[in-house]
């Protein structure tokens, strides 16, 4: 399966911060491999001014997910912390799109789409079919993927550029069954076809 990107494409970066990879506050295993992969994705998209979104955490002191407060999490993606920083080396386009989710105290936010106005954006840009990667699987990334099949957009998954939590063996792979079950769609870097836009 080729697929070419085209201007009704766009492409959501997920969680790729600081505190999700190796040495963060809640280190995802392996989760900076992502960001290069996620580069070369960044790199098709920009080349034919297809929109690129890049969703983040960017959590008060007090949220309700960290285990201060009963929640599953230790604090994380503190807003203004290194932690909640996009990772260092992800070339996200001056042009992106950054969306902020999970910002109050009570409230959680595993999608992109909870409590944000990712869907009003996308679709007034013309988007139909969305890319998702980032971190993690079996969390926000899943929950992203599945909000986004419930706005109706076709969504691509890019299994080369997520990496799971898997606080139980097999749950990245659950998640992934998931979100295909649900009608996304695997694919990964080898089935984009890059194609120049003319000059104007």
């Amino acid at each position: 399966m080729m697929i070419t990107i085209d201007r009704f494409s766009s492409l959501i970066i997920v969680d790729a911060q600081n505190d999700f990879c190796p040495g963060g506050a809640l280190a995802v295993k392996n989760g900076d491999k992502v960001v290069s992969v996620l580069n070369r994705y960044i790199a098709y998209f920009q080349a034919v001014r297809a929109p690129i979104f890049a969703t983040r955490d960017w959590h008060p002191k007090n949220h309700v997910s960290f285990k201060e407060r009963g929640g599953p999490w230790p604090p994380h993606c503190v807003q203004g912390s290194k932690g909640a920083n996009l990772h260092p080396e992800l070339k996200l386009p001056y042009a992106s799109t950054v969306i902020s989710k999970g910002f109050l105290p009570d409230q959680d936010a595993y999608s992109g789409f909870q409590g944000t106005d990712l869907e009003v954006r996308l679709k007034e840009k013309g988007v139909k079919r969305v890319f998702i990667g980032g971190l993690a699987t079996d969390y926000c990334v899943k929950n992203t993927v599945l909000d986004a099949l419930k706005c109706g957009f076709e969504i691509f998954l890019l299994t080369d550029a997520i990496h799971g939590v898997e606080v139980k063996k097999g749950d990245s792979k659950k998640a992934i069954d998931d979100m295909v079950g649900a009608g996304a769609k695997e694919i990964t870097i080898k089935n984009l076809k890059f194609v120049k836009l003319a000059r104007t």
